[in-house]
């Protein structure tokens, strides 16, 4: 090999300049240029002082391996410490695993995974796995919770390092709802009228329908659509902040209109109940 890699265990992390586009209209080539510069000499020295070893950069993004965790995240910190002076912010992401290794450099999802749990994260923020979490002092991590990412099946238990806030990470869900086999077609304006009833403050709303209406699938979509508002997701409802309950109430024969005491959204305040019919 070319250059001297990491083997065994190893932590790998990738960097990414937060809206680098917006950055580059908003200083002009000249000082995006200098900016890049100073962004490139302040990763590599905290990645040399930790025992990193560059595998790639692309663009504005550097792949890096580490012989340990605690190695890559002290290199992560410093990093961050050393671009607050500067105009560019970057996200990072760190995982470990036994990657497969060859004349080229590494090959396996580890490397995959290490790629798409950087690119969840925001500018200043360290992103860790939970492989790289278990190797790690439990003090000063916080834990996200589970995150689905881009072309990974299993979602993945996410941890920032240090305290401070951001905005929700740029997953694809955070729930541990099931992934529905086949696409949810339609229904958007529905949909956008069961996310405004719920936004005005019912803690239950129940959509009733025969069978094949496809009602959990309305649940489970109108949780990835409103996502952070459910902290660790469900698969039932009794951990919901706003639950959608599955219900076949029909009127009696002979009877139009809905059964006596049914009552609207914005008439029950906390507990209500909304009907939605729907041609299959």
């Amino acid at each position: 090999m070319a250059r001297d890699l990491p083997t065994g265990t190893v932590t790998f992390l990738f960097t990414d300049i937060e809206g680098s586009t917006r950055l580059l209209q908003e200083l002009g080539a000249s000082a995006y240029a200098d900016a890049l510069a100073e962004h490139r000499r302040v990763l590599r020295e905290a990645f040399l002082r930790h025992d990193g070893v560059e595998v790639d950069t692309q663009g504005d993004a550097f792949f890096v391996a580490f012989p340990t965790a605690p190695g890559a995240v002290a290199a992560a910190a410093e990093a961050q410490q050393g671009l607050k002076a500067g105009p560019i912010r970057v996200r990072m992401g760190i995982h470990t695993g036994t990657p497969h290794i060859t004349e080229e450099g590494y090959v396996g999802p580890d490397v995959h995974r290490a790629a798409r749990i950087a690119a969840a994260g925001h500018g200043g923020q360290v992103l860790v796995s939970s492989s790289t979490a278990t190797l790690l002092e439990r003090e000063g991590l916080r834990d996200l919770g589970d995150h689905r990412l881009k072309d990974l099946a299993a979602p993945e238990r996410i941890y920032q390092i240090g305290g401070e806030i951001f905005p929700p990470l740029n997953s694809l869900q955070r729930t541990n709802l099931p992934v529905p086999p086949t696409p949810f077609l339609g229904r958007e304006q529905e949909l956008s009228e069961v996310v405004a009833l719920l936004a005005e403050g019912p803690r239950l709303l129940t959509l009733t329908g025969p069978a094949g209406t496809a009602r959990r699938g309305w649940r489970c979509r109108r949780e990835r659509k409103r996502p952070t508002d459910i902290p660790m997701g469900s698969t039932g409802c009794h951990s919901l902040r706003c639950a959608i309950r599955r219900s076949c109430l029909r009127p009696p024969p002979n009877r139009s209109g809905p059964p006596a005491g049914w009552r609207s959204a914005s008439a029950t305040g906390a507990s209500s109940s909304s009907s939605t019919t729907s041609s299959t």
